[in-house]
């Protein structure tokens, strides 16, 4: 049992003895499925933090003929499926962590020698007599025992893509590393070898400098994760089984950390949800997992649109995006869709295969990506964020002129490219008006089914927040009276959608008239 090769079952079993581990074996299923295929070629990335190294730990615990396994796996998912002992600790397997790597080898430029040098030696281990001295390239080292003894490798690789976030700069790094893969992975002798190779890490493959090197490997990622959706995060189901064994709120763990669509499942963030778990607490545990700062110079990118798309989702919206452009690395940005696609990959955003927009997914990212837009010293927003503030004040006191043309003003200070024709773009003006709100409240509810139809906006304040601030349920009309906004929100009974929400509850009705160009609102206190 080696660092590289066959290195055990130690790293899953940490895992494993955690108060907190949510099986995701069913995953081994599918590589059982199709290793020895062309399909046996995956690279699986998602953000940090969402178990991408304990998904390569549990696939080299259940491969390496290193150890065994049987009992550790013995009650979970995969012991279920009739293969079970079939691949069970029966191969060999060469297990990387480029990031860890890193420290070791003497830096980058050193991670590629250094990764040759240290399995070849642990090879030799096993295959002595197929590997001369002279052998110098794991690529020939592999095809060399397979010439000799016909045994087939599993290659998972952890943090694939280091080389290629970290190191974007460095070219002579990054074509060594490059290269290197291209020989692992690429043409017909690394077929005879390869069993099974798993990559993961935060960007996906296909890129523009290794489109030659790996575009053989099925991508499952934050944008399109297919048959391995449910095994990217926690699913709503398992959160749920979590919440009642914990006894804790599922729907407001749910407005905390629920928020990525992968194919037909809801996924929320494993690091959150367990830290909530275990800690009792609701806040923002993303910061643990990276710094925001990171972000920070991706938000101020000079692209037209960009800052208006941060501010549109800030308020709960979502926008348009096109993800065919970015070249997968953190130096070719060119454009707004090209920086919205990189924080989709880093969890930042989530994204809607559907209609093809990113939005920020849950509370817990509302609040790291307010914080990193207050470091940038947007002019603009704080401006923007002044006026959102006095907007909301203006609200609570029912000050129904100050509303209307507080609203007026952001939409043509802020929101011009929004040209009015119907209800719709009305809404995604008062969404973007109401950003302030975002402190105190949770993501609005557009389109609640409430009473006998559905209700524009419901405003549900934070529980730390509800004494002070009242819920509101909003109402718009286009070329229709005011009053008759208020008048549906009544007939249509829409406060009955919050009828468990015990503080105020104020019913605000906007209107726009497309004649004077003149925004109308009336503000009720609701009496329950």
């Amino acid at each position: 049992m080696g660092m590289f090769v066959n290195s055990g079952n130690g790293a899953f079993q940490v895992a494993l003895n955690s108060e907190i581990y949510v099986d995701k074996t069913g995953l081994i299923g599918y590589t059982n499925r199709v290793m020895n295929t062309l399909q046996g070629y995956i690279c699986n990335s998602r953000p940090r933090r969402f178990g991408k190294s304990t998904t390569a730990n549990m696939l080299a615990a259940y491969y390496s003929r290193g150890c065994d396994s049987e009992e550790m796996f013995s009650d979970l998912e995969i012991s279920k499926s009739p293969d079970f002992k079939k691949h069970l600790n029966k191969y060999d397997v060469i297990h990387l962590d480029i990031q860890w790597c890193l420290e070791p080898a003497g830096g980058a430029e050193r991670v590629v020698s250094y990764i040759t040098e240290k399995t070849i030696e642990e090879l030799r281990e096993y295959y002595s007599g197929e590997l001369p001295e002279e052998i110098s390239s794991l690529p020939e080292a592999l095809s060399r025992i397979n010439t000799a003894t016909g045994r087939k490798f599993i290659v998972i690789i952890d943090e694939w893509d280091v080389l290629i976030r970290d190191e974007a700069a460095n070219g002579r790094v990054q074509e060594e590393y490059i290269n290197f893969l291209r020989a692992m992975f690429k043409g017909t002798e690394p077929t005879k070898y390869i069993r099974l190779a798993y990559l993961t890490g935060i960007l996906p493959v296909k890129k523009e400098k290794t489109q030659s090197a790996l575009n053989n490997f099925d991508e499952f990622t934050m944008l399109e994760a297919a048959d391995l959706a449910e095994y990217i995060g926690f699913t709503e189901d398992e959160v749920k089984s979590l919440c009642e064994k914990y006894g804790k709120d599922f729907e407001k763990v749910k407005k905390w950390y629920d928020g990525y669509l992968l194919e037909d499942y809801q996924v929320y963030n494993p690091k959150a949800v367990v830290s909530t778990l275990l800690k009792g607490k609701f806040r923002s545990y993303w910061s643990e997992t990276g710094s925001y700062e990171a972000v920070v110079p991706l938000i101020n990118m000079d692209f037209d649109g960009l800052k208006a798309a941060i501010i549109e989702m800030l308020s709960g919206a979502s926008v348009k995006v096109n993800t065919i452009t970015f070249k997968n690395d953190t130096v070719s940005f060119t454009s707004r869709d090209d920086v919205l696609t990189y924080l989709i990959h880093l969890g930042y955003l989530a994204y809607n295969q559907v209609d093809e927009t990113a939005f920020i997914p849950n509370e817990e990212i509302r609040q790291e990506l307010t914080i990193a837009t207050k470091s940038t010293r947007w002019n603009e927003l704080i401006t923007f964020q002044m006026e959102s503030e006095r907007l909301l004040d203006a609200t609570l006191r029912r000050d129904t002129n100050a509303v209307a043309a507080g609203i007026e003003k952001i939409h043509m200070d802020y929101a011009s490219s929004i040209q009015y024709n119907n209800e719709n773009s009305l809404s995604s003006v008062l969404a973007i008006a109401y950003l302030s709100a975002m402190q105190y409240y949770f993501k609005p509810i557009r389109e609640l089914p409430v009473g006998r139809g559905f209700a524009d906006f419901v405003f549900i304040p934070k529980p730390e927040y509800k004494k002070y601030y009242p819920a509101i349920v909003a109402e718009l009309k286009w070329d229709k009276a005011v009053q008759t906004a208020i008048k549906q929100i009544k007939d249509r009974k829409y406060p009955d959608s919050i009828t468990d929400y015990t503080g105020e509850i104020l019913l605000v009705g906007i209107s726009y008239d497309t004649n004077s160009k003149e925004h109308r609102c009336e503000i009720e206190k609701y009496e329950k």
